[in-house]
């Protein structure tokens, strides 16, 4: 939120406002999209800030979001821009994503705790008990069985308006925190070992929480990984197989990429990449599994990780 704008004046807080940029982050709306509407739909309507940019208020920055999530179920924008926040938000309820709500039902108990320290702002008692799962069940399990549905919980909350930007944010580092930790301390195997694995997230998918779960299950079955962190270009993604000679290359996508860009970044990237080298897709994206990619492995969970790899040594004698 450091593009955030406000100040205080005598008179208290002055209302915090967004710089488009900040809420092209926050929402997963492109600046050409939010501009488009603007002139189409006369929504948003941000105000300016002391140099004339675009400053959208948080009440719109809520309702973008609202929008967004319901973009990804499916709706159309010209049909709902128009509605209201509550309108939007029962609209949300009632078309959640199947696996959201089956883990919203069926959370652990653990679960729930995780999202009550965080409603708490208890960060140090978020990551403490996080860290000590990850003890107890070791870094696979807690790969499954913590961090992807607690992910996908955290993200649901934020979606739905029941957790702030902030929260979702200092989750994301406290996880951050826990898995680098736990990746230290898995011995470092023979460089000879193979498969090597390029990991990384085309531009504009900033979210590399995923990607880091990714990394930990790579390593757990013996794999050589080289992370370049997130919004790598497509051009460099190749020069990057080449030099570290990757046997694979895996990307992480969350929902903020629309499918368009998903699926035509990932044709192009599988057109450039030698035919040796394997491109492995997974995330939260629908599209990986609506439309899979020729060339692409779509994983559909953490949990298909190691059995992929395995086929892939099974593959190579």
């Amino acid at each position: 939120m450091a593009a955030a704008e406000g100040a205080l004046n005598g008179h208290g807080a002055t209302p915090v406002r967004l710089s488009i940029a900040a809420v092209e982050r926050d929402t997963g709306l492109s600046k050409d999209t939010l501009r488009v509407w603007e002139r189409r739909y006369g929504f948003p309507q941000p105000g300016r800030d002391p140099f004339g940019e675009r400053a959208y208020p948080l009440d719109q920055v809520e309702k973008l979001r609202a929008i967004k999530r319901l973009m990804d179920a499916g709706h159309r924008p010209g049909r709902i821009v128009a509605l209201s926040l509550d309108d939007l938000r029962r609209l949300g309820d009632s078309t959640r994503p199947a696996a959201a709500q089956r883990i919203e039902a069926q959370a652990e108990p653990q679960l729930r705790v995780y999202v009550e320290l965080l409603r708490q702002h208890d960060v140090a008692g978020l990551r403490r008990a996080l860290a000590l799962a990850a003890m107890r069940l070791g870094l696979a399990r807690f790969v499954v069985e913590v961090a992807a549905p607690l992910n996908m919980l955290i993200g649901d909350h934020w979606m739905r308006g029941q957790i702030e930007i902030f929260q979702e944010h200092l989750y994301s580092e406290a996880m951050q925190v826990v898995l680098r930790q736990a990746i230290a301390c898995i011995p470092e195997r023979d460089p000879q070992e193979r498969p090597r694995v390029l990991l990384t997230t085309f531009p504009n998918e900033s979210h590399g929480l995923g990607l880091l779960m990714a990394e930990a299950m790579f390593l757990m079955e013996g794999a050589q990984c080289v992370s370049l962190g997130a919004q790598t270009p497509i051009w460099d993604i190749v020069l990057a197989a080449a030099a570290q000679r990757a046997d694979i290359v895996a990307l992480s996508f969350s929902s903020v990429l629309s499918p368009a860009s998903v699926a035509e970044g990932l044709g192009d990237l599988r057109d450039k990449l030698p035919r040796s080298v394997e491109l492995w897709a997974g995330g939260a994206a629908p599209v990986l599994q609506k439309r899979p990619t020729a060339g692409v492995l779509a994983l559909a969970s953490m949990e298909e990780i190691a059995p992929a790899v395995r086929h892939w040594r099974s593959q190579q004698g």
